[in-house]
């Protein structure tokens, strides 16, 4: 998948939007690259702490939609680049029903935690199978 330029402001306190497409029995890889407001790269260093993320896959959200995560994303921090990496193996996309569902991206680094990206997700089931 090409890489997301993304611009990410933390004093507005909303995260930046962007839907994404799977394909079932896949591999799934999404690159997004953060910009600042003043189209620099996002400072993902700190001298006191590690960055890290998570990220999972939602079929809905809202009063009576359910909590479990369809999938958990493995998400790659690149501080040096200013980049946060989101993949997930041909397996656990097998396991995802095709349909459209929610994710979010949470970064964090000591106390502090950003929702940086969210959207929809596209699932498609595969025509053929693997060879």
């Amino acid at each position: 998948m090409a890489t997301k330029k993304i611009t990410f402001d933390p004093s507005a306190g909303v995260p930046v939007a962007s839907n994404l497409t799977i394909y079932t029995g896949a591999d799934f890889k999404a690159i997004f690259d953060i910009k600042d407001t003043s189209d620099a790269a996002f400072n993902l260093y700190s001298d006191s702490a590690d960055w890290t993320g998570s990220s999972q896959v939602q079929k809905g959200a809202g009063v009576a939609a359910t909590t479990t995560p369809a999938g958990t994303f493995v998400v790659g921090v690149t501080t040096s680049t200013g980049q946060i990496t989101l993949s997930m193996g041909s397996t656990d996309t097998s396991s995802l029903s095709q349909g459209r569902y929610l994710y979010n991206v949470l970064v964090s680094t000591g106390a502090s935690i950003y929702n940086m990206v969210n959207g929809n997700i596209l699932v498609y089931t595969g025509i053929s199978s693997a060879p």
